[in-house]
């Protein structure tokens, strides 16, 4: 699987990052063998959150066996000093490991909680004294939505590393700012800050579980996600053309091989295939939620 820098880490990271969302729904056994899938296919690049259940947990035999060839990116939706600093020690407890390649503010969706996390009391001066001391190496930032918020943030935080926000061609086949992450993009690569995609694979919103019975709602993911070859591939190419470093799976683990064999086959699709998929796109509900 070919690798992209991201951004100046100095870390090669796959084009795929394995989101580890997935190992929530597997037992031990089920995990372990997910993640040797992945890392059968080269994946480099994982992604945890202490949200996501217990994936950390169960990621622990993999970082004991495999660290020095995981990267790994962790999370914390913790905005204060002292919170950050408790969820970052369970987080390492919890996986048996002493440092984290990449830790991120998780789901930063408004400027309240920016606001928060770069107050004299937030989450940034846990971030940066743990960087200062080798606990961490890198700083991120993910975010759900709000292209306007992880802008800002970029340019208020300014030991900011990595940004991970969604890109799918229905964004982009919207017509308003807050579904263009474009302006992300081109920001984050003027300053050298790499680029991770989430909802690559969404397809749209899921109708409210009270209006559907449970067989109509058949993948465990935050959307609806495609669920063809052919239908992956395209997403994938899609996001991949735009110049993002490296993209998430989808949350379900039946859709991990179909993903896995597309980002094996990558190809930078044509202008006016980009289009066409933005274009027809447009029409389809969006999986980011406006804030």
């Amino acid at each position: 699987m070919d690798t992209r820098m991201l951004g100046q880490t100095g870390q090669k990271s796959t084009l795929l990052t394995f989101g580890a969302i997935v190992l929530r729904t597997l037992n031990q056994d089920g995990a372990n063998r997910m993640v040797e899938l992945v890392r059968s296919h080269g994946v480099n690049h994982f992604d945890v959150a202490p949200t996501y259940g217990d994936a950390e947990v169960k990621l622990e035999p993999a970082l004991r066996a495999h660290r020095d060839d995981i990267f790994l990116g962790c999370k914390t939706k913790a905005r204060t000093r002292e919170g950050a600093a408790n969820e970052l020690e369970q987080s390492l407890e919890r996986m048996g490991i002493e440092n984290i390649d990449l830790y991120q503010f998780h789901a930063v969706t408004g400027r309240d909680e920016l606001d928060a996390i770069t107050s004299p009391d937030g989450a940034l001066e846990t971030f940066r004294e743990a960087k200062a001391s080798g606990i961490i190496d890198h700083i991120g930032l993910t975010s759900h939505g709000a292209p306007a918020v992880i802008l800002d943030a970029i340019e208020r935080i300014d030991d900011l590393e990595t940004v991970m926000f969604p890109m799918n061609y229905t964004l982009l086949g919207k017509d308003d700012d807050e579904h263009d992450y474009r302006p992300v993009l081109r920001r984050a690569e003027e300053k050298g800050i790499g680029t991770i995609g989430i909802k690559t694979f969404a397809k749209g919103t899921w109708p409210p579980k009270n209006e559907i019975s449970p067989g109509d709602r058949p993948y465990d993911t935050w959307y609806e996600p495609f669920d063809t070859q052919a239908r992956i591939d395209e997403c994938l190419n899609f996001t991949l053309s735009q110049g993002l470093t490296s993209i998430t799976n989808a949350g379900d683990p039946k859709l991990i091989p179909m993903i896995l064999d597309a980002a094996e086959r990558f190809r930078t699709l044509s202008e006016s295939e980009q289009r066409a998929l933005m274009d027809e796109g447009s029409s389809r509900s969006s999986p980011v939620p406006k804030r």
